[in-house]
C-alpha cells in the first residue's frame, strides 16, 4: 500500500493542564558523535513521476519532498508528538512548549543559536510568520488548527486557538517552520514551488534530478554533529521493485507492506535487517457508505460486523505486521487499552454465523436458493474496492467478499481502481465500501472523529468530504466527539468516551477489521540507534515528522 494521505495527526497526551514539555533527546544529539560519516538511501514506490517537478514546499503533500519525505530533514517542527511508546513530547525548534489548562493557547519558547541554512537567524518572528501564514491561508490548515490569534509575548510566542487543542497537539507542534526572510516573498504558499529550500534542519539539497534526490549534512546544525554525511532519496514503480532493493541493500529506510516480511526481507539478512510496525491508535476499517443501500441498514452491517474472521486478516492479508484487532470498540490493543470503556474490557470480536443470520431475520431478509435477499425481495449485492497495487488492502477485501458469500450468501464483489480514482471514489461516496486506515493519536479520538464525526458532511466541498467517507450521522455522536476534544479534565473525556464507544459498537458505522501500524524497514549495518518495538522513542517511518528525530539519534555501527 502506498500512502498518499497527509497523516500530521500524532496528538499526544502529554502533559496536564500548563505543564512545561521538555522531553527526553530536546537538543537532537542523542546520537550523534564525532564527525558526519557514511550515506543512507531512503526509498518510496510511489513512481518516477514524483522526481519530474522539484517541489520543496512543505505544505504541498503530493510535492517531492513531502512525499518522499526528504522535507522532514530541511523543515522542522517546534515539537515531535510520540504516538508510539509513553506518547511523549519532544521539544524542537522549540525549547519549551506550555498549554494552558483548557489547550486553548500555548506558548512557546524558541530555541536560541539556530541558524537557517542560509546563515540567517531562526527568531520568533520565524514561528509567528509560519502559523499566521496558516491562520491567513486556510489552504494550508492542513490539521484544522483554527487560530485566532498569533504573537510575541517577551522572547516566547503565544498561540489561541478557538477551540480546545487537545486532541489535535501534535497538529499544532509538528507544523513545519518556514523562514519569513524568504517566504514573505512568495506569492501563493499554496503553489509556490520552493525550488530553493531553506531550512533549520541538519540537511540541505545537494542535487535533484529525475534519478533521485541528494541530501548533504549541514556542519553548522544546531543539534550538534549530524550522524549521517549524505542522504540518497529514490523512488521505485511500486512495492515489489522497492523490496528487491531493500533485499539486495541498494535501499537503507523505507516504508512499504511486504507479504511474508520474515522471509521476503528479515531473513535475508537476520543479523541486520529490521521490519517494525509500530502499533499505533489506527484500525483499518470496512468502511462502508451508509447514505445509500445496502448499508444504510445498520442490520446489515451489525451482520457483517459479525461474520468477518480478523485473524484471517491479521495473517493473510497483513502477514502478521501488526497484531490481531480483537476488542470490539476497534480499539487497538495493548495500545489503547486503558481507554477502552468498562462495558468492553472482555468483549472481543467472535465470527457468529448464527447469530448474524437471526439479526438478518429480524430486520426482515430471507434467502433464495442460497442468496440474501433485503426485505423488499432484492438480492444483496456490493462492491469492494481498493487500489490496484495494494497488496494488503486488495488481499483484505478479497477475505472479506469471500466470507460474506459463503457465510451469509452475500454477491460481495471486489474491484481494483488506480489510485487516483479510488481517492476521487472516496471522497465523493462513489463506492459501496471500503477498505481504509484511520488517523491516529494517543488516544482513540482520531478513530471516531474520522467515522462519526457529521461536521465532515456540513463541510462538504462539491459532494467531497475530506473525512467520515462513509458519510454517516448522528448528532449525538459528533456532539460527543466535540465534547471530548474540548472537555477541561479527564474524567470528563472518559464519560464521552465511554458513549462513543457505546454507539460505535451499537450502531456499527464502519467495520473495524484490522490494526494499521506504521509500518517501516531499515538495516543496522552501518548504523543503529534507530526506534524498535524494545526502544519505541519515535516510529521509524521516514516520511513522518520524527524523522529527524530519529536520523539525530542514529550512529555509526560498532561504536
Amino acid at each position: 500500500m502506498r500512502l498518499r494521505k497527509y497523516l500530521i495527526t500524532a496528538s499526544a497526551i502529554a502533559a496536564v493542564g500548563a505543564l512545561a514539555l521538555t522531553g527526553c533527546s530536546s537538543d537532537g544529539k542523542s546520537g550523534a558523535s564525532g564527525a558526519s560519516t557514511g550515506s543512507l538511501t531512503v526509498a518510496k514506490p510511489d513512481g518516477a513521476a514524483i522526481l519530474a517537478t522539484q517541489i520543496n514546499n512543505p505544505f504541498i503533500t503530493t510535492g517531492s519532498g513531502m512525499s518522499l519525505g526528504y522535507d522532514r530533514m530541511i523543515y522542522e517542527p517546534l515539537a515531535i508528538v510520540n504516538p508510539v511508546g509513553k506518547n511523549e513530547t519532544t521539544p524542537w525548534l522549540a525549547s519549551k512548549v506550555v498549554w494552558n489548562a483548557d489547550y486553548t493557547q500555548l506558548t512557546v519558547t524558541p530555541r536560541s543559536n539556530v541558524k537557517w541554512s542560509d546563515g540567517k537567524a531562526f527568531t520568533a518572528d520565524d514561528i509567528v510568520f509560519t502559523y499566521n501564514l496558516i491562520k491567513n491561508t486556510p489552504a494550508l490548515d492542513l490539521g484544522g488548527l483554527k487560530l485566532t490569534d498569533v504573537k510575541k509575548d517577551g522572547n516566547n510566542v503565544v498561540l489561541n486557538f478557538s477551540e480546545s487543542k487537545f486532541v489535535k497537539q501534535g497538529d499544532v507542534l509538528q507544523v513545519p517552520i518556514v523562514p519569513e526572510h524568504q517566504w514573505k516573498s512568495v506569492a501563493d504558499a499554496t503553489k509556490d514551488p520552493v525550488t530553493k529550500a531553506v531550512g533549520t534542519g541538519p540537511y540541505t539539497i545537494k542535487t535533484f534530478s529525475s534519478q533521485g534526490v541528494v541530501l548533504q549534512a549541514r556542519t553548522d546544525y544546531w543539534g550538534g554533529t549530524v550522524p549521517v554525511a549524505q542522504l540518497k532519496y529514490l523512488e521505485y514503480n511500486d512495492n515489489t521493485g522497492l523490496l528487491r532493493a531493500l533485499q539486495s541493500g541498494e535501499t537503507d529506510w523505507a516504508q512499504i507492506f511486504i507479504t511474508d516480511y520474515q522471509k521476503n526481507y528479515v531473513d535475508k539478512d537476520p543479523k541486520h535487517n529490521v521490519f517494525w510496525g509500530a502499533n499505533v491508535l489506527s484500525p483499518d476499517m470496512i468502511v462502508v457508505n451508509t447514505a445509500k443501500a445496502p448499508f444504510n441498514d445498520v442490520a446489515l452491517r451489525k451482520a457483517v460486523n459479525m461474520v468477518i474472521d480478523r485473524k484471517a486478516h491479521a495473517v493473510t492479508a497483513r502477514s502478521n505486521a501488526g497484531p490481531e484487532l480483537t476488542n470490539v470498540t476497534g480499539i487497538p490493543q495493548p495500545t489503547g487499552d486503558q481507554y477502552i470503556a468498562s462495558d468492553y474490557k472482555d468483549q472481543t470480536f467472535k465470527i457468529d454465523v448464527d447469530g448474524a443470520k437471526k439479526v438478518l431475520t429480524d430486520a426482515g431478509y430471507t434467502w433464495k436458493s442460497g442468496a440474501l435477499t433485503d426485505p423488499s425481495g432484492k438480492p444483496v449485492s456490493f462492491t469492494l474496492q481498493d487500489p490496484q497495487g495494494w497488496n494488503d488492502y486488495v488481499t483484505g477485501i478479497q477475505l472479506v467478499a469471500t466470507q460474506l458469500k459463503t457465510t451469509l450468501g452475500i454477491d460481495a464483489k471486489v474491484a481494483t481502481p488506480d489510485a487516483d480514482t479510488w481517492f476521487a471514489n472516496v471522497a465523493s461516496g462513489n463506492f459501496d465500501a471500503v477498505l481504509h486506515w484511520t488517523g491516529s493519536g494517543s488516544n482513540p479520538w482520531h478513530i471516531y472523529d474520522d467515522t462519526m464525526n457529521s461536521s465532515y458532511l456540513d463541510q462538504a466541498a462539491d459532494g467531497k468530504v475530506s473525512d467520515n467517507f462513509g458519510r454517516y450521522s448522528n448528532p449525538e455522536a459528533t456532539a460527543l466527539l466535540k465534547e471530548y476534544a474540548q472537555a477541561s479534565d479527564d474524567s470528563a473525556r472518559t464519560a464521552a468516551l465511554d458513549k462513543l464507544e457505546k454507539i460505535f459498537v451499537d450502531d456499527v458505522p464502519a467495520i473495524p477489521i484490522g490494526t494499521h501500524p506504521q509500518l517501516a524497514q531499515y538495516n543496522t549495518r552501518k548504523f543503529v540507534g534507530w526506534p524498535s518495538e524494545k526502544d519505541q522513542y519515535a516510529t521509524a517511518d521516514p516520511t513522518q515528522p520524527s524523522a529527524v528525530q530519529v536520523l539525530m539519534n542514529l550512529k555509526p555501527a560498532g561504536k
